[in-house]
Parts: C-alpha cells; sequence; structure tokens
C-alpha cells in the first residue's frame, strides 16, 4: 500500500444528510476533489451511512478514469446499514464495491460498536488469506473494544491497522483512555475525526456569527460559542504567528500529536486551509497551552452517536 498522506480528506457532508446543514452537487465539490487531488492529498474517508451511498457515488465519479494507484479509499462497514442475512458482511463490501467501481478498498473500518464483535468476526472472516486485503480499522470502539478486536484479527493471520475516533481539543478521551498510546505501542495509525468540531473551531463562528440554525451542528455548538470564544482567541493568536488561519491550527496539533486527521471538505479554501496545515508544526509548550486552555472550558463535545471512551 502506498504511504499514507499527513492528512485525509472527509466526505461526510457529501452525503447531504443533514449533519451540515448544507446542500452540496457534484459540480460544486468537483472543484474541491481537483485542488486536492492536485495537492497530493489523495486519501478520501467515506462511507454508505453517509447519505445511503450518495458521498459514495459522488466521490466515485470523481475517481472514475483516473489510475487506481494515484488515490486512497477508505470505507466503512456500517452496522446498522446490513441487510439482516448471514451473508450482511459480504454483501455490504459488494454493494459498496459496486456502487464506487472499484476492486479493491485501500482502508476498510467497522464504523461502530453496534453487534461488535460479530462483525469484527465477519470482516476477518472475509478478508482472511486474500491478498488484496486492505488494512482494517475500527471506529468508535474504546480501548477494550480496540482491543479485543486486535485478538480476533490476528486469530485470522491478519491484525489491526488503524482506529478513528472522535479527537479534538475539547474532546481528547482517547488520549486519557489510553487509545493513543495503545496505537503507538502496537504500530496502528490513529486517524482523528472532527478535530475542527464540525468547523465550531475554525474560528468562522461566535455568538454575533452562529451556525444556520437547522443543523445538528448548530444545536450542539452555539450554545457554546461564548465558551470556545476564548480557545478560538488563543488560536488565532498563535495562527498569526505562523502566518495561517484558525483552522489550520486545530489540525497542526491533531498532526503534532501524532494523529492523522480527516478534514471535511466542501470548498477549495477548505483543501488549501489543509495543505497549509500540514506545513506547521506546532512546539510542545504551543500544544501544551491550547490543552490546558480547552480543559477550562468544560465543554461536553461527546455526539450521541459516541460514548466516553474510558
Amino acid at each position: 500500500m502506498k504511504a499514507l498522506p499527513k492528512i485525509a480528506l472527509g466526505a461526510w457532508a457529501w452525503g447531504n444528510d443533514g449533519t451540515f446543514g448544507s446542500s452540496l452537487t457534484a459540480d460544486t465539490l468537483r472543484p474541491v476533489f481537483d485542488a486536492a487531488m492536485a495537492h497530493g492529498l489523495n486519501l478520501w474517508d467515506t462511507a454508505y451511512a453517509y447519505g445511503m451511498g450518495t458521498s459514495e457515488k459522488v466521490l466515485a465519479g470523481f475517481l472514475k478514469g483516473l489510475p487506481r494507484d494515484s488515490y486512497l479509499v477508505s470505507d466503512k462497514f456500517t452496522p446498522q446499514c446490513e441487510n439482516g442475512k448471514p451473508t450482511a458482511m459480504a454483501d455490504m463490501i459488494g454493494m459498496q464495491l459496486e456502487l464506487m467501481g472499484l476492486d479493491r478498498f485501500d482502508i476498510y473500518w467497522i464504523h461502530n460498536v453496534w453487534g461488535a464483535p460479530h462483525w469484527t468476526e465477519e470482516v476477518a472472516r472475509y478478508f482472511e488469506g486474500r491478498p488484496d486485503a486492505p488494512m482494517i480499522g475500527v471506529s468508535n470502539h474504546n480501548l477494550a473494544e480496540i482491543r479485543q478486536a486486535d485478538e480476533i484479527l490476528r486469530s485470522h493471520g491478519l491484525r489491526l491497522s488503524a482506529v478513528q475516533n472522535h479527537y479534538s481539543l475539547i474532546n481528547r478521551s482517547s488520549e486519557d483512555s489510553g487509545i493513543l498510546a495503545y496505537c503507538r505501542e502496537n504500530g496502528i495509525v490513529f486517524f482523528s475525526y472532527m478535530v475542527l468540531e464540525q468547523g465550531a473551531l475554525s474560528g468562522k463562528y461566535d455568538e454575533q456569527h452562529p451556525m444556520p440554525e437547522g443543523s445538528d451542528r448548530a444545536a450542539v455548538y452555539n450554545p457554546v460559542l461564548g465558551r470556545l470564544g476564548k480557545l478560538n482567541a488563543a488560536m488565532k493568536k498563535l495562527a498569526d504567528s505562523y502566518g495561517v488561519s484558525v483552522a489550520q491550527i486545530p489540525v497542526a496539533w491533531a498532526i503534532a500529536k501524532g494523529t492523522l486527521p480527516i478534514i471535511g471538505v466542501t470548498k477549495v479554501s477548505h483543501v488549501e486551509d489543509a495543505v497549509k496545515a500540514a506545513q506547521v508544526t506546532l512546539t510542545a509548550e504551543e500544544v501544551k497551552e491550547l490543552e490546558e486552555l480547552a480543559d477550562t472550558l468544560g465543554i461536553q463535545a461527546v455526539r450521541m452517536w459516541e460514548k466516553e471512551m474510558k
């Protein structure tokens, strides 16, 4: 498998499932895809659950005709979307590959712990002995569940290669619980998603300029924009010293923590931010100061589909 870039690009919002309160089309997203590929950001993270195939279809349209070794696709088995048949795992993978016009995935995830460890066993059986087996990962798992998944995969001659959890300056439960340490010790890549907290840590929103009403993220973050303003102000000062925007600081922080952040992109400017963020190297002292400030805010950032990573 090709080396992974410093940042993965997330296509969750491309599914238009209401989470982001926007309506995106292939025409508006095409320049975003082209800009990313031009900058070498070629790892795309999607899932069938993102709009019941909508995100995958849009991404597939952009990938069509490109050399297979020019991009990396990260897709997921979402237990809540399985068809209830004994062949559910194979059916889901087959459907996704056909939908995207691919012969293989580069990374394949168990999206959450619904039905675990059954689904980890199923994905292990499916890929056991296959020369085209992807990196296999688990998402939204706590440390005990990660250890269990690793053991199951190893019993089938495979290994857990990746973990994907919500991780940001205001949600470091995957660090506090020992998950990051376990990943480092076992050569597992930790993918951090929502490092920008769906824009709340981008410096774009404040109490005078809240997120547009009607979206899930507005309901979660608008009530705490006052407290988040302190953190955004500190990041603005740091961003100015590096000559970048506020949105690049949380991403640079996630990279400094040894994780591979997944950045949702819906505009060319988001790609440009990601490129610049990958070039920023925060000092240990700067990382510490940001974390200490974030800890004083008392913000509960665990979302409805998640749990505390204890």
